[in-house]
């Protein structure tokens, strides 16, 4: 998939939280072709201190508004920066980068769960959109510490049943994700996750432990996106590989994970 060097324009910015952006982007041309769990390096620009671009998954491509989809945690300088933009300004982007998730078929999986926790709740949107186009019909597990913290609920509950769990039980059950009583009643063909790699390394736990076919989206630190400069790499059973290329998405069984 041939990467761009693009810049796009900022159409609209929505604030879910006191430090979750959602930016919405546009371009003169059709936006490239991406697949879920790719991602896009951005280049901060007005903030001096912060020289490399910002790894940023790719939350949503709307073709017919011709509309890219960033989620940002603005937890540092450089994504701050981001969260100060306005309505019109532009944002040079390099996409899209890494390889995805395997959209699995309807009939061998029909009862996909995507798990996401944080801003990893932003590929599992892009993925269950695709597999809702695709006729899957994906359930939805969001991990957070507090209500306030679950994201885009109205939008994934759009795409197929939304479950949720919260450490302080605000929302949904009380816990883990890996606590959601969802797990005890349903089975499920294939899961996908993102977020926090503790998170993470219990729904590969579980996965392994059911015999479910899983993929995760590593959120390594990522600083150049095109596997030179090896600040992301995991030990792998087929070596060390680069996150931003090999991955971001892995199967669980290819990761050397304490599981």
């Amino acid at each position: 998939m041939k990467k761009q060097l693009l810049d796009l324009t900022l159409t609209a910015k929505e604030w879910l939280t006191d430090r979750h952006v959602l930016l919405k982007l546009t371009h003169e041309q059709p936006l490239p072709d991406a697949v879920p769990g790719q991602f896009a390096e951005v280049r901060i620009d007005g903030e001096p201190a912060t020289l490399l671009r910002r790894p940023i998954s790719i939350c949503n491509i709307d073709r017919q508004r011709n509309e890219l989809w960033l989620l940002v945690a603005t937890i540092g300088n450089g994504t701050r920066r981001l969260g100060r933009l306005d309505i019109g300004d532009r944002l040079n982007l390099l996409l899209p980068l890494g390889k995805g998730f395997t959209i699995p078929t309807a009939l061998s999986h029909p009862t996909p769960l995507l798990i996401g926790g944080g801003v990893g709740m932003a590929p599992m949107y892009f993925l269950g959109k695709t597999m809702s186009q695709q006729g899957l019909k994906p359930s939805f597990l969001l991990g957070a510490r507090t209500a306030s913290d679950i994201l885009l609920a109205d939008e994934f509950s759009k795409l197929g049943p939304v479950y949720v769990t919260t450490e302080d039980g605000t929302m949904g059950e009380k816990g883990f994700v890996t606590n959601h009583s969802i797990l005890g009643r349903e089975q499920f063909g294939y899961i996908a996750t993102c977020g926090p790699k503790p998170m993470m390394v219990a729904v590969a736990r579980y996965a392994r432990q059911h015999g479910v076919g899983c993929e995760a989206s590593l959120e390594n630190m990522m600083a150049c996106g095109l596997g030179a400069c090896l600040c992301c790499v995991e030990k792998t059973t087929k070596g060390n590989l680069c996150v931003c290329k090999e991955g971001p998405v892995f199967n669980i069984n290819d990761l050397l994970w304490q599981i």
